[in-house]
């Protein structure tokens, strides 16, 4: 089987926005940055050119350094640290940036009261360590958190409460069920950015903030969407629940024709029809799915001069259509489209 591209009107010249966040784009190299500072902890760099940082990452380190007054950044990843206790901020209550990534850190070994002074702080980045459980209470000033890749079973209410400047959460690659996090984003009035991708959901996160503008549940176990929940968030332009169990019967008639959405992810479902969708929509992904007939109706109910699909990208291949499954007029309802992806059999 090869594939076959039709394109309606011109074609594909640039390529998808990336939502996902560079992280990498956070860290200076220290050995840029000139000579360490004579107040610097053993092992680290604290550059003189850039002396609130403190540079502490792929040092085989085993424990917490002792961190000198003025840090605000400060990078702990690729590390072989096991535990924090409380007193290990004491000196830098103005923290802003601390990146803990790549650790052995367990939930256990958090001593209460760790993060309690640090009011200022503004990225918590501790992904892949061996959290059970999200550490707290945060401070109100955190905008971004990470929690990738430990072993969270669930997110309790109370850990995030009062964080109203919190605008980015990526809890990708847990153990995250759909009832250990019902109502733990609620409140969260600034949150624009989640992802719950490879937990263990069965459905779409209950009391999400209205404020939400990306969500991401990529390779969970989820089967339906109730159909009021993307009524509820009037400004969610992104949604990705590829690799998932959707099929049409779990898929309630018109649940995704809302004018906000931008972008709609269903790829690797099974779904044997095309959901209908808003004529604001850009960019929807349908491939491998069980999908047997293109229904123009799921993207134009009325055709005309102002009447028409804004879609720019379409992929249906891994569905069982072919070229000539398009309808001949698709040209006029999906007129602003560069790409439209199905499978041939020719």
């Amino acid at each position: 089987m090869s594939l076959l591209s039709v394109l309606l009107l011109s074609i594909l010249t640039g390529s998808a926005l990336c939502q996902y966040y560079d992280y990498g784009s956070y860290l200076e190299p220290s050995n840029l940055l000139g000579p360490s500072g004579p107040n610097c902890a053993q092992d680290c760099d604290c550059p003189m050119n850039f002396p609130s940082a403190m540079y502490c990452d792929n040092r085989r380190l085993k424990e917490m350094p002792s961190i000198p007054p003025g840090i605000k950044y400060l990078y702990l990843q690729n590390n072989q640290i096991e535990e924090i206790k409380a007193g290990a901020f004491a000196n830098v209550t103005d923290l802003r940036w601390l990146v803990l990534d790549s650790n052995r850190i367990t939930s256990s070994k958090v001593e209460k009261g760790a993060f309690d002074k640090l009011a200022s702080l503004e990225r918590l980045l501790f992904s892949y360590n061996e959290l059970t459980e999200p550490v707290g209470p945060l401070a109100k000033s955190l905008t971004e958190l990470k929690m990738i890749g430990n072993k969270l079973s669930k997110i309790p209410s109370v850990t995030m409460l009062g964080l109203a400047n919190l605008t980015s959460i990526h809890l990708q690659e847990n153990e995250l069920t759909s009832e250990s996090i019902a109502g733990a984003f609620e409140g969260l009035t600034s949150l624009h950015y989640l992802d719950i991708s490879q937990n263990k959901l069965a459905k779409l996160p209950a009391g999400m903030p209205k404020s939400i503008q990306m969500l991401y549940a990529d390779d969970n176990n989820i089967d339906s969407i109730p159909e009021d929940y993307l009524s509820k968030l009037p400004q969610l332009q992104y949604l990705r629940i590829s690799h998932n169990e959707l099929a049409d019967a779990g898929v309630p008639a018109g649940v995704f024709n809302v004018s906000t959405l931008i972008e709609l992810d269903l790829s690797y479902n099974k779904l044997g029809s095309i959901p209908e969708v808003h004529e604001n929509l850009e960019n929807l992904y349908l491939q491998v799915n069980e999908i047997s007939k293109f229904d123009l109706g799921s993207f134009c109910k009325i055709i005309g001069p102002v009447n028409y699909s804004k879609l720019k990208h379409l992929r249906l291949d891994g569905n069982h259509l072919t070229r000539s499954s398009v309808p001949f007029d698709a040209s006029n309802c999906l007129r602003q489209a560069a790409e439209l992806t199905v499978e041939s059999t020719d």
